[in-house]
């Protein structure tokens, strides 16, 4: 028998007690909105606003290259209105509902924003790693999202969350439970660890083969290579059907598609589409618009045999070189900065065709591109197939970490009469 069920057995064998969320915390505060309080990114900032994107899981709020800054006159509105120490919990109220984060260090002037409630636990009652694991469990979620409202962008309010049911078994089960679920999420950050060296090894290697220093190949723009370049037309999401053409939606293309795909994800009723704007084997396809500086011009190439429709804010490029030399080439870190090249960062970031004609690639012969297409190819594969090597582990041990998580923290509830 396991140390976990001896100490249940020992120190609630009649079951657990199950508490409302608001019995066994201090407080839930809710985050501050800057366009009413103050200016994010000034000049003067000393400290840090985290945003709803930012909410990373279990390592908490340490440090974000791209978290937005504050200066002291916001730090002190912050600190006056919604105060965030070590031990609280982070929880997404809108949108992705849920998404989590925990403090686990003592936060220096940090602020987080009004899509974020700031939970603040009774330790005597509850450690904030065990509700932590709780909150993010399928029990939790089952429980809270039967409470949201709004029909497409999805919220749950301070009332509802107060409302959700907790199980509260003695401080010392809480702590042995919380050391199991650690050492399935430490094992999955080392194997997370080792596939992000991998990857950077990839893009090394990928740079450097594609830089062809002992070389002397032309560089040609876009512009020269490029056979035909047109925008697409726009799909929108309610126009997204489980059968018919398959498309591809501009969004998809940062979310859902590698350098090459040969499937798509989306389909739609050609009949209902105007100005069709169509893409097949070995087109190249830019999204145009993004919310990055950093990832605009995102480029993926197709591969499949259909014939494709191609939705807005997006740029399909056909030309005559190898397909899968064009995905690799255009995914370099040198063609990414041409692509950011005066790029402002806002809320949303444009590219345009008339830009993507001045970006300048490397042109071997197509002997030379198939060849080094096929070795950048075996190295992508290596580090980024789900079906082989680590991807696959992480998978399979976040599924196995996801199946312990909800079986640990399900418990026999004590009855009321016991309780009493």
């Amino acid at each position: 028998m396991s140390k976990i069920d001896d100490l249940i057995n020992k120190l609630c064998p009649d079951g657990v007690e199950y508490c409302k969320l608001e019995e066994i915390v201090k407080e839930v505060n809710i985050g501050i909105n800057p366009r009413k309080f103050f200016k994010l990114n000034p000049i003067d900032a000393t400290g840090f606003y985290v945003t709803v994107r930012e909410l990373n899981g279990l390592l908490g709020v340490k440090q974000y290259d791209k978290t937005d800054k504050i200066n002291n006159e916001a730090i002190k509105i912050i600190n006056d209105r919604a105060h965030i120490e070590k031990g609280d919990i982070l929880f997404s109220n809108t949108g992705t509902v849920g998404k989590l984060a925990l403090i686990s260090e003592e936060p220096n002037n940090w602020g987080v924003n009004e899509g974020i409630y700031i939970i603040k636990p009774v330790m005597e009652k509850i450690t904030s790693k065990f509700l932590y694991y709780y909150l993010d469990s399928s029990c939790a979620y089952k429980d809270y999202s039967a409470k949201f409202t709004g029909s497409t962008l999805k919220h749950i309010t301070q009332k509802a969350l107060l409302s959700l049911t907790v199980p509260v078994p003695p401080l010392e089960v809480q702590c042995e439970i919380v050391h199991i679920l650690d050492d399935f999420t430490l094992l999955s950050a080392e194997l997370s660890a080792e596939l992000k060296a991998r990857q950077q090894q990839y893009y090394y290697y990928r740079d450097e083969l594609l830089s062809f220093k002992t070389e002397n190949y032309e560089y040609k723009t876009l512009g020269e290579i490029a056979t035909d370049m047109y925008r697409g037309n726009g799909i929108k999401r309610t126009e997204v059907t489980e059968s018919g053409i398959p498309c591809v939606r501009y969004g998809e293309i940062y979310t859902s598609y590698n350098v090459t795909f040969d499937k798509c994800l989306s389909h739609t009723n050609e009949n209902i589409i105007n100005s069709k704007k169509y893409f097949e084997y070995g087109d190249v396809l830019f999204a145009i618009t993004g919310e990055s500086v950093e990832e605009i011009g995102k480029s993926t190439v197709y591969l499949g045999h259909d014939k494709c429709l191609a939705g807005g804010d997006m740029v399909v490029m056909k030309h005559n070189q190898n397909p899968k030399y064009m995905a690799y080439v255009l995914s370099t870190t040198q063609a990414q900065m041409q692509k950011s090249k005066g790029k402002v960062k806002s809320k949303v970031v444009h590219t345009s065709i008339p830009d993507l004609k001045e970006i300048s690639i490397p042109i071997p012969p197509l002997e030379i591109q198939e060849k080094v297409s096929n070795m950048i190819e075996k190295l992508d594969k290596l580090c980024n197939d789900i079906t082989d090597g680590l991807p696959a582990e992480i998978e399979a041990r976040q599924k196995q970490y996801e199946y312990y998580r909800d079986k640990l923290l399900t418990f026999k509830e004590l009855k009321v009469s016991e309780v009493q």
